[in-house]
């Protein structure tokens, strides 16, 4: 799979800029999230470097015959529903696993939203993981893992901060009016 997804990726023209996290758990967030090919592409991606992420996908989805394609590509079903709580879950999931690299999107939506989430700051706390920032440039077609983004206690200035990174790096979706790094 490594090699065909890294000709996949350049047949479509993307370059790769990043490694696989060293860690075994971590959280890798994927902004901007302006389409549902960024699924697709960060698959490709992490695929074609040797790395093996998944993603939190709310169990609806694991019906036949989607769900065996969505568990191939890393798919975690999670219960969203009657009270579910999804960081809980969540950070189960990290403390019963021996890997797990678990990508993300702050925003929560491929729309706009100045309100980014927190929920991935809560569960690498509790889980004691850490977190690296990743990016799907639609504008240059470059896909990256960056650094480490060291948190704090302070889940509101790490967002801040995290807004950001994105903006100095000029990082563009695939649905730009759809990404924004305003406070």
């Amino acid at each position: 799979m490594k090699k065909l997804s890294a000709f996949l990726l350049r047949l479509l023209g993307w370059k790769v800029n990043g490694f696989v996290v060293p860690e075994p758990k971590c959280i890798i967030i994927g902004a901007p999230h302006t389409s549902a090919w960024d699924f697709v592409i960060s698959y490709l991606f992490y695929t074609s470097i040797g790395g093996k992420a998944n993603v939190l996908v709310k169990k609806e989805f694991f019906f036949w015959p989607l769900g065996y394609f969505v568990r191939k590509m890393g798919g975690i079903p999670i219960d969203r529903s009657k009270g579910a709580n999804v960081i809980r879950q969540t950070v189960h999931l990290f403390n019963t696993r021996d890997y797990m690299h678990l990508a993300m999107t702050p925003e929560g939506t491929r729309k706009r939203v100045v309100r980014w989430k927190a929920g991935f700051h809560t569960i690498a706390k509790h889980a004691d993981i850490p977190v690296y920032l990743g990016s799907f440039d639609w504008g240059r077609k470059v896909i990256s893992i960056w650094e480490k983004f060291e948190l704090t206690d302070d889940s509101k200035a790490d967002l801040k901060r995290m807004k950001d990174f994105y903006r100095e790096k000029g990082i563009q979706g695939k649905f730009p009016e759809n990404f924004t790094t305003e406070y």
